[in-house]
């Protein structure tokens, strides 16, 4: 008697449970992820306009560390500051960009535990769009980190080729943004933001210092030597220190564009299914 009368009232109209989940959106297309992703990158901007004490770490600590590593080592390594200038900028412009990343998975992290992140899983829209769009927004980070450390090369004597430093400025963005999606699948499995910062910190240091950054690599112990050469980050650092002395495009650059890609491969599916499952 009542499955009678259910069926009658669905085939009636007055029950349109079943029709609404037949017509329910299963698939979203590429334009629109892409276009979802960047309007979740807009919220990520107005956060940052809403709270801008979120940029003092990209826009203080390039100023310091190149003053402070070009004063400290300049003499030491290079005979002069101002020979000293090609080899540290560009160096600590991938290190302080690269770094900045981190502070994605944190952030992450905090919106997940506000609850912010499941109000987005339960909307029609792609599950990589809001990852993706808390990703894209951090590349306004990452370019007021490198134009602040070229600024103050600049300030102090460097004088880089100009189209060089555009392209090694987007290299190390690019680069930055698929490292960031490490850091956003950490900002996922684990459960305090403050465990993301210091995990992210104990991986970052060592590959940004143990690099040709700052140093020969000829001065290396040979086992340190060897794990230099293979660093991701000094392929990055000698590709932007090729593009920034006369717009060389050489193999270091194709090598970073390809781990780039790798890293974006293999850390985005993982960060999304992460992020599906615990937000």
């Amino acid at each position: 008697m009542t499955a009678t009368t259910i069926d009658d009232a669905v085939s009636s109209g007055a029950i349109t449970t079943r029709p609404a989940r037949l017509q329910a959106k299963t698939s979203v297309s590429l334009a629109e992820t892409i276009r979802q992703s960047f309007s979740m990158a807009y919220r990520g901007v107005l956060k940052i306009r809403h709270n801008p004490e979120q940029l003092f770490d990209v826009t203080i600590q390039p100023i310091i560390f190149t003053l402070m590593f070009t004063y400290i080592f300049g003499g030491a390594i290079s005979g002069d500051v101002s020979s000293y200038l090609p080899v540290i900028i560009p160096g600590i412009m991938v290190q302080t960009v690269v770094m900045t990343s981190i502070v994605t998975g944190t952030q992450l992290r905090e919106d997940m535990d506000k609850g912010v992140f499941d109000r987005f899983r339960s909307l029609p829209i792609a599950r990589i769009s809001p990852l993706a769009g808390a990703l894209l927004a951090d590349v306004i980070r990452y370019l007021i980190a490198s134009v602040l450390t070229i600024v103050m090369g600049v300030i102090m004597g460097w004088r880089p080729d100009f189209w060089g430093v555009v392209a090694s400025a987007l290299l190390v963005m690019i680069c930055s943004f698929a490292v960031s999606w490490i850091f956003a699948l950490m900002g996922c499995l684990m459960s305090k933001a403050s465990a993301v910062q210091g995990i992210s910190m104990l991986i970052m240091f060592p590959l940004t210092f143990m690099s040709n950054a700052f140093v020969p690599v000829d001065t290396m112990p040979g086992w340190l030597q060897s794990f230099v050469n293979v660093n991701p980050v000094s392929h990055l650092v000698t590709a932007v220190r090729e593009l920034t002395a006369n717009g060389h495009v050489g193999i270091h650059v194709l090598w970073a564009l390809i781990g780039a890609a790798v890293i974006t491969a293999v850390f985005a599916p993982l960060a999304v299914r992460a992020y599906m499952r615990n937000a």
